[in-house]
């Protein structure tokens, strides 16, 4: 999978979603925010001194970001988590996280215990997620529904890179009448962020490293929850 192609996949979910709606926002604010990003883009060019040469490799950078449709990757690592953590500032319980550009609705659902569905031939070490969902008073919650997706064992997604059926490794799980859940699935690889886009190019410049742990993606709610 090129990164290309999984920003290309990345970006077309994204219109797909319905999060392009339009946003009412006032000039005070549109003007507040954009000003704000553009002086402090401006005062790392005075502090640093930043050089022809280096605008205009960031120019070429920014070019190629959009080329390689990875602007939802960009945002994703390096932005969105603060936005997650204003969104969630006032809520308890357990803190919320990006939903990453890897989420995709709907998949097939069943009720606990159950086997996510995968491949017949499906590489990697069984791995079983159990858990029980409780209100923020420690209530259980009957019925709760737990999405889960996350790589396999190669760290692909399914529906993001060729060759994976569309539902692998996803599904919808109902919770019973106490909130439990059990789930067999594989365990995830770690994996990295693509190296030869925009993205990767950036990490490699800058000496930091591509990789992401393995781990599950979880969406859990319930009732009036």
């Amino acid at each position: 999978a090129t990164a290309a192609a999984s920003g290309t996949a990345a970006t077309d979910r994204f219109r797909q979603s319905g999060k392009l709606s339009h946003v009412e926002a006032s000039q005070e604010r549109v003007s507040l925010l954009a000003g704000r990003l553009i002086k402090a883009a401006n005062d790392i060019v005075l502090e640093e001194k930043v050089t022809y040469d280096e605008f205009n490799a960031l120019k070429a950078w920014l070019i190629k970001v959009g080329e390689d449709g990875e602007w939802p990757l960009f945002l994703d690592v390096w932005l969105e988590h603060s936005v997650e953590e204003v969104a969630t500032s006032h809520r308890k319980g357990n803190k919320g996280s990006i939903e990453g550009p890897y989420y995709v609705p709907d998949a097939p659902e069943q009720k606990s215990p159950a086997t996510i569905e995968m491949r017949l031939d499906e590489k990697g070490t069984p791995l079983l997620f159990q858990g029980q969902v409780r209100s923020t008073d420690g209530t259980p919650l009957p019925n709760a529904r737990i999405e889960l997706w996350h790589a396999d064992e190669e760290g692909f997604y399914s529906q993001f890179a060729p060759g994976i059926p569309q539902g692998d490794l996803r599904g919808s799980f109902i919770a019973d009448e106490q909130g439990d859940s059990r789930i067999t699935t594989i365990q995830p690889a770690p994996y990295q962020i693509p190296p030869d886009g925009a993205c990767g190019q950036l990490i490699a410049a800058a000496g930091w490293h591509a990789w992401r742990p393995a781990h599950l993606h979880l969406k859990v709610s319930a009732p009036g929850h």
